[in-house]
């Protein structure tokens, strides 16, 4: 086992409305939290293909320019993903996805990382590539043998716009849950996915010998921790909001930090606490930017 942490997911872009038009920004939860783990310090190696095209040499810039190990992401000469977003009056973000036949979902075992030779400390997986075939049965089986030795964060980072069918998209979370030891979703993923269940019975649809802890996230309304034995919970911080984007991703990089740096058992009590503190101060400074653009460790302190 090495001290790496690999990120797998999508790098896209989203296409965000400004003055009229779209602005093109790199973006896709898990490149968004591979971002966050860069700057928090960690050697964070991001795994997607990564397009051959303009949007992708963009991407590919843009990881880099951040701090991200992309030794194991694989060019490929197809098209990159793209999310067209547009925004609330409020700032939340909603997407409508452009994926086949892309480069960003082009997963294959021939190109991903042995497992079984090189074992990372970390696996943090989710947002569309879990959901999205035949990417994700490639994925999961890979992320199988990584849970032999290390540990999954899984954010399932639900999206109804790709996936309508809510019963499919219970059974793909489900099935990831089942190999995770940490899941940090929204408050907007239980509520989508479980519409008849109030949260805490949604989270013990989750715990499990397996998964140990669920972090979820509320928007103005803070962060909420859960294990077998309490909850925990904190505020938002107060901030002007400029987009959502992003987010819940740094929240998703600070929850990483916290394993690594303290084991899951350890993570209980005031030191919860602390940790989901930390977690909305680092989105408070996520939201306060346009962009996934999140903080640095010196900024969060």
């Amino acid at each position: 086992m090495n001290s790496e942490v690999w990120v797998c997911g999508e790098v896209l872009i989203d296409l965000i409305p400004k003055n009229g038009e779209r602005i093109p920004i790199v973006g896709g939860g898990p490149a968004n939290t591979a971002k966050a783990l860069a700057k928090l310090g960690f050697d964070a190696c991001f795994i997607d293909g990564i397009s051959t095209d303009t949007y992708g040499q963009m991407a590919r810039k843009e990881l880099l320019s951040d701090g991200v190990n992309i030794k194991y992401s694989k060019l490929i000469d197809k098209p990159t993903a793209l999310a067209v977003v547009s925004l609330s009056n409020d700032g939340v973000a909603s997407y409508e996805f452009l994926l086949k036949d892309t480069a960003t979902f082009d997963f294959s075992t021939d190109w991903l990382p042995d497992p079984k030779i090189n074992t990372p400390e970390l696996l943090h997986i989710g947002t569309l590539a879990t959901v999205v075939e035949p990417a994700a049965s490639t994925l999961f089986k890979w992320a199988v043998e990584i849970g032999k030795k290390g540990k999954i964060v899984f954010d399932p980072n639900v999206r109804p716009a790709v996936i309508a069918d809510r019963k499919k998209y219970q059974e793909s979370v489900q099935r990831w849950a089942s190999i995770s030891d940490v899941i940090k979703m929204s408050i907007e993923d239980c509520q989508w996915l479980y519409p008849d269940l109030q949260l805490a019975d949604v989270v013990r649809k989750f715990l499990s010998a397996k998964t140990k802890l669920i972090f979820v996230t509320k928007g103005e309304n803070g962060i909420v921790a859960f294990t077998k034995d309490e909850m925990v919970e904190v505020p938002a911080v107060n901030v002007d909001v400029a987009d959502t984007v992003g987010a819940g991703d740094t929240v998703g990089a600070i929850v990483v930090e916290a394993i690594l740096e303290s084991g899951i058992e350890n993570l209980k009590g005031e030191r919860l606490k602390n940790v989901i503190s930390r977690a909305a101060k680092a989105a408070a400074i996520t939201v306060s930017r346009s962009g996934a653009k999140p903080p640095t460790k010196q900024e969060i302190i």
